[in-house]
């Protein structure tokens, strides 16, 4: 495998990962309220926040990298 699929399978990975962990923190955030502890509202608002735009950054950086694969990968 050349250096250009590794670097391009790492992107991936990790944009992956982080779509991964904020699906998990919606999980926990909507589905265990009990998780978060003795939080006010105002932290369970910007918990929700902070997990959407997680989620939001983690899948432009997968349709990017989709994109770098299609204009640099090993087919370009």
């Amino acid at each position: 495998m050349s250096v250009k699929k590794h670097a391009i399978n790492y992107l991936y990975s990790k944009a992956e990962s982080e779509y991964e962990s904020a699906l998990m923190t919606f999980e926990l955030l909507l589905n265990n309220p009990a998780g978060i502890g003795d939080h006010s509202t105002g932290d369970f608002e910007g918990n929700l926040d902070q997990a959407l735009q997680k989620l939001c950054d983690a899948k432009d950086k997968l349709e990017m990298v989709e994109w770098i694969d299609v204009q640099y990968g090993e087919n370009a």
